[in-house]
C-alpha cells in the first residue's frame, strides 16, 4: 500500500495505547483522521482536544461523510478487540475499504527507518520509553510508537524532525503476533515468559513466535537479550547479553540509598559510573542497561546515555509515586504477570524494608488468572497484607469456575481479604497502611485519585 496516496485515516479502537500513538503520527503527517471506541477516556479526550473526530456509538451515519466517499482515499486501522458483529467494521470490510491491523500499519510505517524495536512479556512499554528518552535527550532525530505514557513528555508517541537520520523506537507486541510485521535493525528480548495462553495455547507455540521474530532483524543488525534468554541460534546477526550480574552489559556496585536504586553500566568498551533510577525496581535497572546498549550502539556518548538514564522519569503506571512521605509511600504498577508482580514487590520490599506492605491486586483476563493461578499466590504472598479483587474481564466472556477465589485459596497469608472494588476504599481508610500498592492492567487506576487523596487528607 502506498500510504502517500491515502487522505483519510479511520480507527476502530482508536483510544487503545498503541492505536492512539498510529493515530497521532498520522495526524503530524498531515492526514484526516476520525475514529470509534467503545468509551470515552483520559486517552479519547486528549485526540479530539487535538483535533480527531471520536465517536463511542457504533452507529455507520457517525463516520464522516468525506471518509466513506472513495474507498481508495481511506484506511481503516482496527484493532482486534473489535467484535466480529461490529457494524461499521462490517460495512467497511463488504464496501471495498482497505483494513489493516494496527500492527500491519506500524510495519508498513517502520519500514522506511532505521528502526530499534523493544519486545518482550514484560518491560516493553519501560524499555523503549527509556530508549526514546535517552535518544531524545542526546539530540537524535526520534520517531517512537510507546505503549504508555511517559513522564518525560505525557505522551506515547514522539515525532521526527523532517526525514533526515530518523531512529524510530517501537514496542514490538508478542500478542495476536502483532511483531512479526516487524523488520527491525536493533531488536531487544527482555524475557520471554509464558502469557497469551489463549492466543498461543502453550508456551513452546510463544517461544516459535520470538523465534521467528529475532530471525526478521535486518542484515548487519544486532540481537540484545536478558542474560537467560536464548535466542541467538534463530538470527545470522550478532547477538548480545544483558543482565544484573553477567552478560556482555552488566551493573557493578547495585546499591540502595534512600529508596533509589544506584549502579554502575558495565559494557564491552568501559564504564557509566553512578546512575540512578527515577523509577525504581531491579527490573527497572535491567530495562537499563538493555537501552544504554542500543543508544551506544547508534552512537550517543556515555556521557549522554548516562543523563538519559538519570533524567528519566518513567511511564504511567509502572511503579509510578503517587504519595512519598515519611507516614505513608503509595506506588502504583501496571503488572498483570506472576513474574512481574515478583519483581515488582521484592522490589518495593528492597527499596522499604522497614514497611508493611499492604498490596491490592485486581487479576486481569480470567484466561491469565486459570492459567498462573499457582504463580499468582505465590507472588502475593511477597505481601503482608493482601486485599484482591474481582478479575477484570477486558475482552473475555466468564470462564466457569474462574474467579479470583482460585489464587485466594491458595495465598499463604494471615492478613488476605477478598472484596469488590467498590469496598477498596473503605478498607485503606481502616487498615491506615505505611507502604501501600495497587497492582494491576485493569480498571484499578481509576481508583488512584481516590486512595490518593484520603492517605494525603
Amino acid at each position: 500500500m502506498n500510504i502517500k496516496s491515502l487522505k483519510h485515516i479511520y480507527f476502530l479502537g482508536i483510544g487503545g495505547i498503541g492505536m492512539s500513538a498510529i493515530a497521532r503520527w498520522f495526524i503530524a503527517n498531515g492526514y484526516t483522521l476520525a475514529g470509534y471506541d467503545k468509551t470515552a477516556t483520559p486517552l479519547t479526550d486528549a485526540l479530539q482536544a487535538e483535533g480527531i473526530a471520536v465517536h463511542f456509538e457504533d452507529d455507520i451515519s457517525l463516520i464522516p461523510a468525506e471518509f466513506l466517499a472513495n474507498p481508495t482515499e481511506t484506511l481503516i486501522v482496527y484493532t482486534p478487540a473489535i467484535p466480529k458483529d461490529h457494524k461499521e467494521f462490517n460495512y467497511l470490510k463488504d464496501n471495498g475499504f482497505t483494513l489493516m491491523k494496527r500492527s500491519q500499519v506500524l510495519g508498513l510505517l517502520t519500514q522506511n527507518f532505521f528502526t530499534i524495536a523493544v519486545a518482550g512479556t514484560h518491560g516493553k512499554t519501560t524499555t523503549s520509553s527509556m530508549v526514546a528518552h535517552i535518544l531524545k535527550n542526546a539530540g537524535k532525530n526520534v520517531t517512537a510508537f510507546l505503549g504508555g505514557i511517559t513522564q518525560n513528555y505525557g505522551t506515547n508517541f514522539l515525532v521526527n524532525e523532517g526525514s533526515e537520520n530518523v531512529i524510530c523506537v517501537v514496542e514490538a507486541d508478542e500478542f495476536d503476533r502483532s511483531f512479526l510485521t516487524l523488520f527491525p535493525d536493533l531488536t531487544i528480548v527482555t524475557s520471554t515468559d509464558a502469557d497469551h495462553l489463549d492466543i498461543y495455547g502453550d508456551h513452546s507455540q510463544l517461544l516459535e513466535s520470538f523465534q521467528l521474530f529475532v530471525s526478521q532483524i535486518k542484515e548487519g543488525g544486532k540481537l540484545y537479550q536478558y542474560d537467560g534468554i536464548h535466542l541467538n541460534d534463530y538470527t545470522k546477526n550478532e547477538s548480545l547479553v544483558f543482565g544484573l550480574k553477567s552478560g556482555d552489559y552488566k551493573t557493578e556496585n547495585l546499591r540502595i540509598e534512600n529508596a533509589e536504586m544506584i549502579f554502575d553500566v558495565v559494557y564491552p568498551n568501559g564504564k557509566l559510573e553512578n546512575c540512578s533510577l527515577l523509577t525504581p525496581g531491579f527490573h527497572n535497572v535491567t530495562n537499563a542497561l538493555a537501552a544504554a546498549a542500543v543508544s551506544l550502539e547508534v552512537g550517543v556518548s556515555p556521557e549522554d546515555v548516562r543523563e538519559g538514564i538519570c533524567t528519566f522519569k518513567g511511564v504511567k503506571r509502572r511503579f509510578e509515586y503517587h504519595v512519598r512521605s515519611e507516614k505513608v509511600v503509595y506506588i502504583d504498577d501496571y503488572a498483570h504477570h506472576p513474574t512481574e508482580i515478583e519483581a515488582f514487590l521484592s522490589s518495593v520490599k528492597a527499596l522499604y524494608p522497614n514497611r508493611k506492605l499492604t498490596v491490592v491486586f485486581q487479576p486481569h483476563l480470567f484466561s491469565r488468572t486459570n492459567d498462573f493461578q499457582e504463580g499468582f499466590a505465590k507472588s502475593l504472598e511477597l505481601a503482608d497484607d493482601l486485599i484482591l479483587l474481582d478479575i477484570y474481564p477486558a475482552r473475555e466472556l466468564p470462564m466457569e469456575g474462574v474467579t479470583s477465589s482460585i489464587i485466594f485459596d491458595k495465598v499463604n497469608l494471615d492478613e488476605k481479604i477478598l472484596c469488590t472494588k467498590t469496598e477498596v476504599l473503605d478498607l485503606v481508610r481502616a487498615k491506615q497502611p505505611e507502604l501501600l500498592v495497587t497492582v494491576g492492567a485493569g480498571d484499578i487506576d481509576t481508583l488512584i485519585p481516590k486512595i490518593r487523596e484520603m492517605l494525603i487528607g
